[in-house]
C-alpha cells in the first residue's frame, strides 16, 4: 500500500482517531489509483484496540435505543468499557461473533404515515462502526460528486448549493424523483456484487452478510429478512450509497444518454433530482428501466417532471420557486426557503414540549427547547442561498404566544412568568434563543 504521511508523530504519540484516520488515508489513496484492485486483508483490522475503542466513542457520541437485547450505552459504561471492548475483540479474532437480530419500530412522518427504523444492539453498531471505518474510504474513491448524503465533508447544504447553481446556469426543468421504500428493498445478492467488487476478504464479506440478512424483531417475532438494509443500522447508508451509485455513474458517464443531453443528477441517499435545460424522454425511460432492473420502484403519485419557473418543487427540507420582482419590472428570482412541513414539524416539537413540562422551572426550559430551536435554524440557514428570514419570524411569534399560554396555565401555581412577556423574560435572562436575531444559533 502507499503510504501517507497525516503527522510526524510517532504511533505511540497518535491518538485513536488519528491512527484510523492515517489507515483510511492509505486505503482511499490505494482505491483511487487503482480502480479496479480489489482489497483481500482487512478483517484482521477489525479487532485491533485502536479501531474498537474509536468505534464505540462514536457510538456513544450517536446515543439511541437498546436493541433486541436490551442492552443499553449506560450498561456498558457500568459493566466497563474496557472489558466489553476486548470481548469483543475476542470474538471478532477467534471469529465466533454472530449478529443479533434487529429490532423494528415504527416513528411518525411529518405526513402522517409511519417510518420503520431498524435498530441493531449496541454490540453490532459498534462492529458495524468498525468495519464502516474500514471500508468507506474503498467505495469513496468510487462515488460520484453528485451524491451527498451520508459520505464525510459532505452535509445536505452542498447539495442545496449545487441546485442552486444549476438553476442560475439555466437547468430549470426537473425530474423530482421518489424511490418506493428503498432501504428496505434494495435486493441482498445485487447488492453483495456490488461490495464485492472491490472487497475480496471473505471474513468482511461475511460479517456484512450478516447484517443485510439479519432477522427482524416485530410485534414480538422473529422475520426472515429477505431483502433490504433497514434504516438505523450505522453500515446501512454506506450499503444504500454503494447501490445507488450505479445510477450515479449512469447519469454522469460522460459517453451515456444523459450527458449527451446534458442532464445531471443530484442526490442526498435516496432522494435524488435530474435537471437540464430539456429533458428527453427517452432518457427518463431509461432510467426507468435502469431502475427496474436494479429492482427498486418509483413512487409514481411523488414523482414528477416540471418546470422550475413555473412550478415550485420540494428538496431536503426546502422549496425552491421562481417568485415576481417586487419592483414590478415583470421579472422572477429564484427563492429558496424552509420547506411549510419543515416548519410545522419544528411546531409539533416545541407544542409537545411545552404540553408535557409544565413543572420544569424556566431555566431547564431553555435548556430543553434551545437545541430544537438551534438545530432547525442551523439547519435552514445557508449563507447566500437560503432565505429563511420569514420562516425565523414565524417561528418567533408562534413561540410567543407558546410561551404565553404555558405560563398562564401555571397562573395558580404563583409562577413569576404569569402575565409577562415570557419569551423576552427567558431570552434575556436565561438564555433563550430568539429565532430572528441569530444567523447561527
Amino acid at each position: 500500500m502507499i503510504d501517507v504521511n497525516l503527522t510526524n508523530k510517532p504511533k505511540s504519540a497518535m491518538t485513536d482517531k488519528e491512527r484510523v484516520r492515517v489507515f483510511q488515508r492509505k486505503l482511499y489513496s490505494k482505491a483511487k489509483q487503482e480502480k479496479s484492485f480489489r482489497f483481500y486483508v482487512l478483517y484482521d483490522k477489525m479487532y485491533l484496540g485502536y479501531f474498537l475503542r474509536e468505534s464505540w466513542e462514536r457510538v456513544r457520541s450517536n446515543g439511541g435505543a437498546a436493541g433486541y437485547d436490551k442492552i443499553q450505552i449506560s450498561d456498558i459504561k457500568k459493566y466497563g468499557v474496557e472489558k466489553y471492548l476486548s470481548e469483543i475483540s475476542e470474538e471478532l479474532n477467534s471469529e465466533i461473533y454472530k449478529a443479533q437480530p434487529i429490532l423494528r419500530v415504527c416513528i411518525p412522518k411529518s405526513n402522517g404515515k409511519l417510518r420503520p427504523l431498524g435498530i441493531p444492539t449496541v454490540k453490532d453498531r459498534i462492529v458495524q462502526m468498525c468495519c464502516k471505518l474500514i471500508i468507506e474510504p474503498i467505495y469513496e474513491a468510487d462515488f460520484e460528486d453528485c451524491s451527498y448524503g451520508f459520505r464525510p465533508k459532505r452535509s445536505a447544504h452542498d447539495a442545496i448549493r449545487t441546485i442552486k447553481a444549476n438553476l442560475k446556469a439555466g437547468m430549470r426543468e426537473v425530474y423530482d424523483a421518489d424511490l418506493s421504500g428503498y432501504f428496505d428493498n434494495i435486493p441482498h445478492e445485487k447488492l453483495m456484487y456490488l461490495v464485492e467488487s472491490r472487497i475480496s476478504d471473505k471474513r468482511i464479506l461475511k460479517l456484512i452478510r450478516q447484517w443485510v440478512k439479519a432477522p427482524i424483531f416485530e410485534d414480538n417475532k422473529l422475520h426472515k429478512n429477505k431483502k433490504g438494509t433497514p434504516q438505523g443500522g450505522i453500515i446501512s447508508p454506506l450499503l444504500a450509497n454503494i447501490y445507488l451509485n450505479l445510477v450515479d455513474k449512469a447519469v454522469q458517464r460522460k459517453d451515456g444518454m444523459f450527458h449527451k443531453f446534458g442532464v445531471v443528477i443530484v442526490r442526498y441517499a435516496d432522494d435524488f433530482i435530474l435537471m437540464s435545460r430539456k429533458t428527453p424522454k427517452r432518457s427518463l425511460d431509461y432510467l426507468l428501466k435502469m431502475l427496474e432492473k436494479m429492482e427498486l420502484t418509483i413512487n409514481a403519485d411523488k414523482t414528477h417532471l416540471l418546470n422550475a419557473v413555473k412550478e415550485p418543487f420540494n428538496f431536503l427540507g426546502f422549496t425552491f420557486r421562481y417568485d415576481r420582482d417586487l419592483y414590478g419590472r415583470g421579472t422572477k428570482y429564484l427563492n429558496i426557503v424552509p420547506r411549510e412541513e419543515s416548519e410545522k414539524n419544528t411546531r409539533r416539537k416545541l407544542r409537545e414540549y411545552l404540553r408535557y413540562n409544565g413543572h420544569k422551572n424556566p431555566r431547564e426550559v431553555c435548556k430543553d427547547l434551545n437545541p430544537i430551536l438551534r438545530g432547525w435554524l442551523n439547519y435552514i440557514t445557508i449563507e447566500n442561498v437560503s432565505y429563511p428570514n420569514k420562516a425565523k419570524r414565524n417561528l418567533r411569534w408562534y413561540l410567543m404566544r407558546k410561551l404565553y399560554r404555558f405560563y398562564q396555565r401555571k397562573s395558580q401555581r404563583k409562577c413569576k412568568l404569569y402575565r409577562q412577556n415570557a419569551f423576552d423574560r427567558l431570552g434575556s435572562q436565561y438564555g433563550l434563543i430568539n429565532p430572528i436575531e441569530c444567523r447561527n444559533a
